[in-house]
């Protein structure tokens, strides 16, 4: 069964909008020119519209995404002028937990030497990617505050993990391991003081390894992970771990193929029968309000993200020609001063554009 092709696009808050901007262009030009059956649903959800008469998550909307999309196309979402990120809450974290989109996927690959700040490494020595789990661990915010505002106060966040949310995250990373010819899964925990949930993500790791005997499974202690992510990130091929570890290390993992501007992730539900499921794909550098408007943000990494949803759709080979492309904008520096050029959001922008109207001919 094939996925849907309407793709949900909120622009998000801040830079969110600029550099969304720029993949719904990509998606248009897939469109007309290229005849992809591509539906673009334009959503206006943010900090603007929650403040302008409450709205966050309207139930038509959250049901049609569940039932009649394949993709979301998301930009930043965080406003100072919402400080307690309420609506952020409702649109991320809602679609992220309510559609069960347990696979944080985040791809580790530099497009070019100098975006390598690694004395001694290149481009080839950084190639990896990072499976998160997405709903589980501490994220699901289960505590709380005992005594609040005294000197006697206790705060408690609860670390949740299950069979099954640990075992499903680790099967997915095998099978994208078996499915691209990797060799390595590294499952990365801090079992020697985290016994309970260590216990359980260890054997689920060994277990799971073994429907899966062409992939070496290895274990590291995830402050090891991140100094061999400095030292030899060639090691590494496919690496699992939890929700708050994921997190951590994919920033670092980010710094080593060019920064956050050029980070890109989807989230999504990786079924055991391949049933296709809708996605969640966004940019993870934030919203950035301190650049918002000054035409400075990296649209790059919305660029990538888009090539990991129309992969999503069933667009093979897409992902890897805009990739290409995002490697000609570094390598001819036509991108934004953070990766080295001198352009602004909207040039950049125009340079990828240009480029995939001329390949798609």
């Amino acid at each position: 069964m094939a996925l849907p092709r309407k793709v949900a696009i909120l622009p998000g808050d801040g830079i969110g909008k600029e550099v969304v901007a720029v993949g719904r262009e990509i998606l248009e030009l897939y469109r007309t020119k290229a005849g992809f059956p591509l539906e673009l649903w334009d959503l206006d959800l943010g900090a603007d519209r929650y403040l302008r008469d409450g709205t966050t998550m309207p139930e038509d909307v959250f049901a049609e995404i569940r039932d009649n999309c394949g993709a979301v196309l998301l930009g930043a979402l965080g406003d100072p002028r919402v400080p307690n990120l309420e609506h952020a809450r409702d649109i991320l974290l809602g679609m992220r937990f309510r559609l069960d989109l347990f696979a944080n996927v985040r791809p580790c690959r530099a497009l070019d030497d100098r975006l390598v700040p690694l004395k001694g490494k290149g481009a080839k020595d950084v190639d990896f990617v990072v499976f998160r789990e997405n709903t589980e661990g501490i994220y699901v915010n289960v505590g709380g505050n005992f005594k609040k505002g005294t000197p006697d106060e206790i705060a408690v966040n609860e670390d949740i993990n299950t069979r099954k949310g640990v075992e499903r995250i680790i099967r997915a990373a095998f099978a994208w391991a078996q499915n691209h010819g990797k060799k390595t899964v590294h499952m990365a925990d801090k079992s020697n003081a985290m016994r309970q949930s260590g216990d359980l993500w260890q054997r689920a790791f060994q277990e799971v390894a073994r429907d899966y005997p062409a992939s070496s499974a290895k274990h590291v202690y995830v402050d090891a992970l991140c100094l061999f992510m400095v030292q030899a990130p060639e090691r590494f091929e496919v690496i699992v771990t939890n929700n708050l570890f994921g997190d951590i290390i994919t920033d670092l993992a980010a710094a080593l193929h060019g920064g956050l501007g050029i980070a890109c992730s989807a989230s999504v539900h990786v079924t055991p029968d391949g049933t296709p499921r809708v996605g969640l794909f966004e940019p993870v550098h934030g919203s950035a309000p301190d650049i918002a408007g000054h035409d400075k943000a990296n649209p790059l990494a919305t660029v990538l993200t888009v090539g990991m949803l129309l992969e999503h759709l069933g667009f093979a080979g897409e992902e890897r020609r805009l990739e290409q492309i995002v490697q000609a904008a570094v390598r001819e520096k036509k991108c934004t001063a953070d990766v080295g050029g001198t352009l602004g959001t909207k040039a950049t922008g125009a340079f990828v554009l240009e480029r995939l109207a001329r390949e798609l001919g």
